[in-house]
């Protein structure tokens, strides 16, 4: 790769987004060692380490995350305006680069997609599915969705849903075998199936409300996983409690393979936001994406869920 400042600092974002030299050169078509040897030149040029490097790791230096947050969305946007020059008049291009939690893909994610990549099929879409806060200057994403109260202030958020609840659930066949939770201390005698959050790497506790009161319960149980499918399936299963987004159980609940426990005590949430920096210019390709966001999640929908909560 011949050497010059713009392809070097391209070069080098890839690197620091994937934390990988070999993803980035597969993303990039090239090798690693003339990846490496490119980013190499580029901290030469400016007399800075930009990444660490180990055997198995890389890592961004103090200079190398100011480069990333600096210069990373000016060279994204060079980028999709080049896919825009090529564009016939009025026509949408460019890659859009979000972060969702798993527990957002069916209720809001996938009903704005399936419109937007329907009105705008040059558009390509990157969606990042993690329950782990990122931040998304740093990752060179456009947006993301979350809770508002997971969000920073100085992020711009749009609205996408109302909002929900989180419940205790269930199994008829568990409650039968160990009882119905009357309090929230009575989950710390119970199986509970548990979640690490993906951000801390620390077992989530449970959270519960009534009126003013809330509490934060150390749950424990059989099982510790972050895969919300294998948790419905095996509270289902009566193998322990579930601590769930409402609306991902609401029809198992209705066909009675679960049951909600301790719902006096369920917590509520704002809801889903669309978040993106402030300070950032929003490219044609994302700003259609919020347009057609704001447009699905404004009309009425045939089956509103009650309001409800997340982590």
């Amino acid at each position: 790769m011949a050497f010059t400042p713009l392809n070097a600092l391209n070069a080098f974002l890839a690197v620091a987004r994937r934390r990988s030299f070999a993803a980035a050169a597969a993303d990039l078509g090239v090798s690693s060692s003339s990846l490496s040897q490119s980013v190499r030149q580029l901290e030469a040029r400016l007399g800075v380490a930009l990444l660490t490097r180990t055997t198995r790791s890389v890592a961004l230096t103090e200079p190398g995350r100011r480069l990333v947050e600096s210069a990373g969305p000016s060279v994204d946007q060079a980028l999709a305006a080049l896919k825009v020059a090529a564009a016939q008049p009025g026509e949408v291009t460019g890659l859009v680069k979000l972060t969702v939690p798993t527990v957002s893909v069916s209720h809001v994610v996938a009903p704005v997609l399936t419109r937007f990549l329907a009105r705008h099929p040059r558009v390509e879409v990157e969606l990042r599915v993690e329950d782990s806060m990122v931040d998304i200057v740093s990752e060179g994403l456009d947006g993301g969705i979350r809770f508002s109260e997971s969000l920073e202030r100085d992020m711009v958020q749009v609205r996408l849903s109302e909002g929900f609840r989180f419940v205790v659930v269930g199994s008829p066949a568990y409650f039968k075998r160990r009882g119905v939770p009357e309090k929230p201390r009575d989950l710390l005698t119970h199986d509970c199936l548990c979640i690490r959050s993906g951000t801390t790497g620390a077992l989530y506790q449970w959270e519960l409300e009534r009126g003013a009161r809330s509490w934060r319960v150390p749950v424990r149980g059989p099982l510790v996983t972050s895969n919300h499918h294998a948790l419905m399936e095996l509270a289902e299963s009566g193998v322990g409690l579930m601590y769930a987004f409402e609306p991902e159980v609401a029809d198992r609940v209705k066909r009675g393979m679960l049951r909600i426990a301790l719902e006096p005590y369920a917590a509520h949430v704002d809801g889903f936001f669309l978040y993106f920096p402030s300070r950032s210019h929003v490219s044609p390709a994302f700003r259609a994406f919020v347009d057609v966001a704001r447009e699905v999640t404004s009309e009425p929908r045939a089956s509103e869920s009650r309001p409800s909560r997340t982590r």
